[in-house]
């Protein structure tokens, strides 16, 4: 008798480390929730994934507490149970100097970043503590943006330093129910969000200077992810560092 499809739910899955990492954990042999905004894209990442697995795809808006509610009642009623979450989708603001930077640009990341992912593990919890067999993995995706900033990146800074506080306080209380809760950092994977990296001069230096950054394929985040995911529950990756080898970001650059 065939085991049961392990069921895992990846937001900002139509894009970038989204995509790498539902389509690394369909070939995984995991059911995969793609959650995004935009359904074509979602149903693009559904056709690559076809070959490999089983997928479903929810439109959702992790600005809204209703939507991020629908997404895991969604998720509930068609599986019975969740096994993995990938906190994914986040956004960033405009590089503007910090004095400058409007309240609803930083309202729209705090909202995404952090209120959208508390409230993804919140729902988690809820199905993870009482099915059976009990427990699951949460792994959010934190950044390079949780240790260090870049200029003129408060809201995403901010935000993402705020990920690691989630992630420290879901491990321990996810304790009592074997749910495992860790945090990957990813440092310029190819994403829509990185493009400007490889673009004109590239981006800006703390030193004032800019410059073309090295990226990494999202498919190896995928792969890492896919570690951390297939670790028995008695065993978690609390954080975890995967970056583009030759990026600024060690030592002075």
């Amino acid at each position: 008798m065939a085991a049961t499809p392990k069921i895992a739910l990846v937001t900002g899955a139509g894009t970038g480390v989204g995509r790498g990492a539902a389509l690394a954990l369909s070939k995984a042999g995991y059911t995969v929730v793609l959650a995004g905004r935009r359904i074509d894209k979602l149903e693009e990442v559904a056709k690559e994934a076809a070959a490999t697995g089983k997928t479903l795809c929810v439109s959702t808006d992790l600005a809204d507490p209703a939507s991020i509610t629908a997404l895991f009642a969604k998720t509930r009623t068609t599986f019975g149970r969740l096994d993995v979450l990938f906190n994914n989708a986040g956004v960033g603001a405009p590089a503007v100097p910090l004095e400058d930077l409007p309240f609803d640009k930083w309202k729209a990341a705090v909202d995404t970043n952090v209120t959208g992912t508390f409230l993804c593990i919140q729902e988690a919890f809820r199905i993870m503590k009482v099915q059976n067999p009990r427990g699951g993995r949460i792994i959010n995706n934190g950044s390079l943006a949780a240790h260090t900033p870049r200029p003129m990146t408060i809201a995403y800074t901010a935000t993402k330093h705020a990920i690691t506080g989630l992630t420290k306080s879901a491990s321990l209380d996810g304790r009592p129910y074997d749910i495992a809760c860790g945090q990957i950092d990813i440092g310029n994977a190819v994403s829509p969000l990185t493009e400007r990296m490889v673009v004109g001069d590239g981006v800006l230096q703390p030193n004032g200077s800019k410059m073309i950054e090295p990226r990494m394929e999202a498919e190896d985040v995928g792969n890492a992810v896919v570690y951390m995911a297939n670790l028995p529950l008695s065993a978690n990756v609390l954080f975890m560092t995967v970056m583009a080898t030759k990026m600024p970001f060690t030592g002075r650059g």
